[in-house]
């Protein structure tokens, strides 16, 4: 699948390469940004870390004020950003709301109609994109190393991803992540609207994507790799949106080990919150790729 490249822009010694290619499976242009690092700049095939953007933003937001670059730069470390769903599709309702359509596609596959034509964002980050990647910078970047993260829906993202999909990912982080969508007001706005019905934590077309469930059937003892940041002055957090504790409670009473979730004081969900930890994100997800 062709890449073109709208824009090459020199970050912390490496390239960061705005792209836009014709998706299969949202049946849209889709734009994402790669970043390569010095390393892989020189020639070396260098591990991925694909970081899932929040509610509203686009492969910029994250690349412009997220300071991943520095990090991946010293460390050898690729960084993917993709969109947050499709655009253009031109669906009713779809610009209606900001949690909902366009920049809202949840990283779910979508089983209701009009939104199952277009807005299969688990196909396009799980399969389509990551082979598009490996296949058009086949010098550059290692398909067998490769860690995920997020921040917000994105968190949702990263860790549904990760928990769904054992042994694609070296290890997973989130930045204030939906933990627990099947319960919280963002996340049945999503489901209602993208896979239909309703009753929360009685659908079990939900629990599919919904990381406080998908925990439970992993193997008790199974190292999880997870890394999670929480801001105590989140007004998402204060107001239930976010849940982590839920996801905690889940990870410990299913007896799985290697969660690392911190509740970081006074922080909030913006930006500011995500750059003051994204080293240690970074760092987390080196630790497993470099293994």
């Amino acid at each position: 699948m062709a890449f073109e490249t709208k824009a090459t822009i020199a970050s912390f010694g490496g390239k960061l390469l705005k792209l836009t290619h014709q998706s299969t499976s949202t049946g849209t242009p889709m734009n994402v940004n790669l970043y390569l690092p010095p390393a892989a700049i020189a020639g070396t095939k260098v591990p991925v870390l694909i970081y899932l953007s929040g509610l509203t933003c686009t492969p910029d937001n994250c690349t412009e004020k997220g300071f991943f670059q520095a990090h991946a730069s010293r460390l050898g470390i690729a960084v993917v950003y993709p969109d947050t769903s499709p655009r253009g599709a031109n669906l009713p309702g779809e610009t209606d709301s900001w949690d909902f359509g366009a920049g809202a596609g949840f990283y779910i596959d979508a089983t209701a109609a009009p939104w199952s034509a277009h807005y299969r964002m688990e196909t396009y980050i799980s399969s389509e994109l990551p082979a598009a990647l490996f296949a058009a910078f086949a010098s550059s970047l290692d398909s067998a190393r490769v860690s995920i993260t997020g921040h917000s829906m994105g968190g949702h993202g990263a860790l549904t991803l990760y928990l769904k999909n054992p042994g694609k990912y070296r290890s997973v982080s989130a930045f204030a992540p939906i933990a627990n969508p099947s319960l919280c007001p963002w996340g049945q706005k999503a489901f209602s609207g993208y896979l239909g019905g309703g009753g929360g934590d009685n659908n079990a077309e939900w629990k599919k994507h919904d990381a406080t469930e998908l925990v439970k059937a992993w193997k008790a003892g199974d190292d999880l790799r997870a890394l999670v940041d929480v801001g105590t002055g989140d007004n998402f957090y204060k107001a239930g949106q976010l849940l982590p504790e839920n996801f905690e409670k889940a990870v410990k009473e299913a007896g799985v080990k290697g969660l690392e979730l911190r509740y970081q004081p006074d922080y909030d969900h913006s930006y500011f919150f995500m750059a003051s930890f994204s080293g240690d994100h970074v760092e987390h997800a080196a630790k497993y790729l470099f293994a």
